[in-house]
């Protein structure tokens, strides 16, 4: 018999020892792509001063999907439609598509530089216009796969407005910056080499498709022209998005010709396929760096050349750069930090940076953008903005530009509006030209009441408010409004044997309602306001008293009955103990409830109790940033529960809330690949950076700001021509906590302020401790 095992253990041990072998080289290979580190400058092109602190990396990295930042390295200016960036494939295949924005930091393949892109979410959508160069000939490429160069993170540099990257295998240096609806690539062939330039006019990110490939040469002008239908994450959802394009190169073609689908035809000019990819050669003897500018637009290819023309003209690349500088500059320079060490520094501004680069301006020069109506309409008087992450934005981002970016902010809700009005109903998560029913509630009310609240008045938006809030959109409607609606207002809750996903559904509708509430009272609409605040308390009749958390309920009364409050939505394959819940646990909803959160803690068996569970809530949570398993308790990297460290300000427990907001912001960011604890979701985990920094927080859709504890010794925030000054007395790294807080030089008895109070500027000045301090209230 112990012959028999050994020969059985000698069978099986030796694939089993290959298969570790394997895995351990792969590791070793994965090791030696992350280890090598990118630069924020070259030689002969440096950032400005605050883009120096900009870490373009950060969020690019982790494991792929829910805790992968989500972000890309490359070239764009604030709210650009261009973000021009390269695209990777992995490094033990030719797979795309680790990071959703087209780049992930572990892959050590680029296949080339698209135009369009997601930032930070969880969509993969956009990578229109691929351009790889190459020094190969024409015969020597297979046009039916990815083309892709070997490179190194040591040979890549990146700041706000730039990337570049050798590509050592052909000796081709790349350069990439923008304009808002332009990309700039500048490559450097070696001398003497084949120079070719490859423009797969139907790419598209990830495993998106493209369609409707069109393209057009012309060479007396050195141009090519295009346009291409796009079915990506999003896109797919309403019927896919065209987009065009003109490209201006700064020599003439030598020859060229066009894959189209089938076969590669040297000489022809026009071609019309779902697979389209164009080859250009260049003279050796000719100018040794190719210079193109490429022109986007979602209107037509005219639009496409008009916005060439119009944002870069005759300028040369590094004018085109020094101008993207400038306006990072003037974004990043908003807020003025210090005190802080170079790592805290470079976190704080990757986080101001990423905040700016979403939403998407979607209008041409001329006003022009495509509606959700499938119309061209023009902007008159704003800016339209598109792909807006709502559910995520609202609670972080949006109070933001309502703080320091009050024109962007302005424009959105006019973007929102024009959406409802040529659409129907408001979004709640519009990408590109449509409404894609992404997450759950109707974020676009609170986004919207929180602007009014501090900047905006409109009573068209409270009618479109109130269309969503009290009735189900039509059956075939493009948007899907809230869904189990119906069931919402006749039970005061959504009925888990209706719909799924019933316990956030209500706690988000009861968020968005409280919203809705304030903004009616706010605009003199007594009777709504009374009637949506009725509704906003719709939350407490999802919560158990026997299990004190937000459990599903059946339409008869009772609670579902499997029930684990720890086990993730993410590994709940089933839905056996979820289904109640989106992207988390039952407990990470437990404390989804910051627009009452008095009235949250009352549903607990007694205050103590309460801070005694939410504290366990962090202390149980993991202390690193989260690996492919984000865990049951405190999870920084989605949004139901990153407020919930404020949440002890109103069970008058400030202290814990300095101590466990300290907490995150050190352990939760990093000056590295990784850099943040999940999906960046268009900057919302980056704002919350932002603002706990600087010791306050938003209450989305209200005028109030918790307070927190601020991380720098002072900071200088421009409010639009008045300032707002943050300042820590006392401060030392290990002061983490608060015993007085001023503002303009008057005592507060309070842990929170109205927008009101500092939006003319002013003072607010925490006196720091190092013990903590209690002897102050959220009354």
């Amino acid at each position: 018999m112990k012959k028999i095992l050994k020969i059985i253990l000698y069978v099986l041990g030796v694939p089993i020892l290959i298969v570790l072998l394997t895995l351990f080289g792969m590791w070793l290979k994965y090791n030696s792509v992350v280890s090598s580190q990118p630069n924020n400058h070259t030689e002969n092109v440096k950032p400005g001063y605050y883009g120096k602190w900009v870490n373009n990396f950060i969020g690019t990295g982790g494991f792929p999907v829910w805790v992968c930042g989500q972000n890309f390295p490359g070239a764009t200016v604030p709210f650009g439609m261009v973000r021009l960036s390269p695209e990777t494939a992995s490094l033990y295949t030719n797979t795309r598509g680790y990071n959703t924005s087209g780049y992930y930091y572990g892959d050590n393949k680029i296949i080339g530089f698209s135009h369009t892109r997601l930032g930070g979410t969880g969509a993969t959508d956009g990578g229109s216009f691929l351009i790889t160069p190459t020094t190969k000939s024409p015969d020597e490429i297979n046009y039916g796969e990815d083309y892709y160069h070997i490179f190194s993170h040591s040979d890549e540099a990146a700041f706000p407005g730039y990337y570049s990257v050798k590509l050592k295998d052909e000796g081709i240096l790349t350069e990439l910056t923008s304009t808002e609806r332009v990309g700039l690539h500048r490559y450097t062939f070696p001398e003497n080499s084949n120079r070719s330039l490859l423009i797969k006019v139907t790419n598209a990110l990830g495993e998106g498709r493209a369609e409707d490939g069109q393209v057009t040469i012309y060479s007396d002008k050195n141009e090519i022209s295009g346009s291409v239908r796009l079915f990506g994450t999003f896109s797919k959802r309403y019927g896919g998005i065209k987009v065009y394009f003109t490209a201006r190169f700064n020599q003439p073609f030598s020859n060229y010709g066009i894959w189209d689908g089938s076969n590669y035809n040297e000489g022809m000019t026009t071609a019309l396929s779902d697979d389209i990819t164009v080859n250009l050669n260049f003279d050796s003897n000719w100018k040794q760096t190719v210079n193109v500018k490429v022109g986007i637009s979602y209107v037509s290819i005219e639009n496409a050349r008009l916005n060439l023309d119009s944002e870069v003209g005759n300028n040369s690349f590094d004018d085109i750069l020094q101008n993207a500088i400038a306006k990072w500059e003037d974004k990043l320079s908003i807020i003025k930090i210090d005190g802080s060490d170079d790592d805290e520094r470079v976190i704080f501004y990757s986080s101001l940076y990423r905040s700016f680069q979403m939403p998407t301006i979607f209008n041409d020069v001329n006003g022009e953008y495509l509606g959700f109506d499938n119309k061209v309409h023009r902007a008159t008087g704003f800016t339209y903005y598109t792909d807006l992450s709502l559910w995520d934005t609202f609670r972080t981002i949006h109070p933001l530009f309502t703080l320091i970016a009050k024109g962007h902010q302005h424009d959105m809700v006019i973007s929102l509006i024009k959406m409802a009005e040529q659409g129907g109903w408001l979004p709640r998560w519009p990408s590109g030209n449509g409404y894609t029913g992404s997450m759950l509630g109707s974020p676009a009310d609170i986004t919207i009441a929180g602007s009014y609240i501090k900047d905006f008045d409109t009573d068209a938006a409270f009618d479109k408010m109130k269309l969503t809030a009290l009735a189900p959109t039509p059956r075939g409607s493009a948007s899907s409004g809230r869904r189990s609606i119906e069931g919402y207002l006749k039970y005061g809750y959504c009925p888990a044997d209706i719909k799924e996903r019933s316990v956030s559904r209500t706690l988000e509708y009861a968020w968005a309602d409280h919203s809705i509430s304030l903004f009616a009272g706010a605009l003199g609409y007594k009777e709504d306001s009374l009637l949506f605040a009725g509704h906003a308390k719709y939350y407490k009749n999802v919560w158990n008293p026997k299990t004190q958390y937000f459990q599903a309920r059946n339409s008869d009364g009772s609670f579902v009955k499997k029930f684990k409050p720890l086990q993730l939505t993410y590994t709940d394959w089933d839905e056996e103990y979820t289904k109640g819940y989106v992207e988390g646990s039952a407990l990470q909803w437990r404390w989804a409830v910051p627009f009452d959160a008095e009235g949250l803690i009352s549903l607990f068996k007694s205050r103590e109790y309460f801070i005694s569970e939410l504290n366990d809530f962090f202390a149980l949570s993991d202390p690193q940033l989260a690996t492919w398993n984000p865990g049951s308790y405190y999870w920084h990297g989605n949004e139901p529960d990153i407020h919930s460290a404020y949440l002890f300000n109103y069970a008058e427990r400030p202290d814990l809330t300095q101590k466990w907001v300290r907490w995150i912001l050190d352990n939760k960011y990093d000056n590295t690949y990784i850099g943040i604890d999940g999906n960046d979701d268009a900057g919302t985990l980056s704002a919350w950076y932002i603002f706990s920094s600087l010791g306050f927080y938003p209450i989305a859709g209200s005028d109030v700001y918790q307070l927190g504890a601020p991380l720098f010794k002072s900071a200088v925030i421009d409010l639009g021509g008045k300032t707002l000054s943050i300042v820590a007395e006392n401060y030392s790294p290990s002061n983490i906590y608060v015993g007085k807080i001023f503002l303009n030089d008057t005592l507060l008895n309070r842990n929170w302020i109205r927008h009101s109070e500092i939006i003319n500027g002013g003072t607010l000045r925490f006196v720091m401790s190092e013990i903590p301090v209690v002897n102050y209230t959220n009354k």
